[in-house]
């Protein structure tokens, strides 16, 4: 595991680093896009732009350069050579990088979009930051040192026990037959639905935030995922996969899984995805 002190030295290089990709490669094609710079991956759901290419581009650059060794799994990179994914099963540290996390909103000149970078070894999640330049926020979060967003400490909050519960959810009819059975399991009275922010990483940032209650996610890319959970569980919430296992960084998670304000939300909301 990688050392207090080197973690503690690499901090306020990373967010630098992290500040500088969104000043030189995102928000100066923020509402700035031309049409060659917007293309299909998958289809007109999943897009990717030049700020995507070369924002991962420049955090791969500055990452590497900041710990000698390490390893990135950038969303643009995997998409490319998809073998990379295997360096979050490996023993190198691991950048895990999202450089325009909310491509969409991005795309349409709306400022719900952020960068996310976590770094991890072995398996573990040692630290994250979050960043919405358009919104001008920035979030950390070091693993057993708690989470910040612009200098102020960010708690979770507890639900309230018998209320409502709003929960972030994956869309049920984008999925696999038997993970919509599942998410259907959250359409019960006492339960709604929170309309999607476009980005998960920023409603990792609002569950942080203490702003609602759980997230339903039926997806497992790292990089969506790594540095939000990392901010939660700082925040004081918990997570969970529909078997009980926590996350998984290198993937074959039981799906659905949840983030919540706190392990009786997260039971809650696991008991609700399982059928139980």
């Amino acid at each position: 595991m990688i050392d207090e002190r080197v973690l503690a030295a690499l901090l306020p290089r990373v967010e630098e680093a992290v500040r500088e990709a969104a000043a030189t490669e995102i928000m100066p094609r923020f509402r700035h896009l031309a049409p060659g710079e917007v293309s299909e991956k998958k289809g007109p759901y999943d897009l990717v732009t030049a700020a995507d290419r070369e924002a991962e581009a420049y955090l791969t650059r500055a990452l590497t350069a900041i710990l000698p060794g390490s390893a990135v799994v950038g969303e643009e990179g995997v998409h490319a050579e998809p073998a990379r994914y295997a360096a979050l099963a490996g023993e190198a540290p691991v950048w895990i990088v999202d450089p325009v996390d909310g491509t969409r909103p991005f795309v349409h000149g709306k400022t719900g979009f952020c960068t996310l970078v976590a770094l991890a070894h072995r398996g573990e999640t040692l630290a994250s930051w979050t960043h919405a330049p358009a919104l001008e926020q920035f979030a950390t979060a070091v693993r057993g040192g708690g989470a910040w967003l612009d200098g102020e400490r960010l708690s979770t909050g507890s639900a309230v026990p018998g209320a409502e519960l709003e929960v972030s959810s994956s869309h049920h009819e984008y999925t696999t037959p038997e993970r919509r059975r599942a998410l259907l399991g959250l359409r019960v009275p006492g339960v709604r639905i929170r309309p999607s922010a476009g980005s998960a990483g920023l409603e990792y940032l609002a569950l942080a935030r203490g702003e609602f209650d759980g997230t339903a996610y039926d997806w497992e890319n790292a990089w969506d995922h790594a540095a939000g959970l990392l901010l939660v569980t700082e925040a004081g919430g918990a997570q969970t996969t529909v078997s009980g296992e926590p996350f998984r960084l290198a993937g074959g998670n039981a799906l659905p899984f949840t983030a919540a304000r706190d392990a009786a939300t997260a039971e809650r909301i696991r008991r609700l995805l399982s059928g139980g």
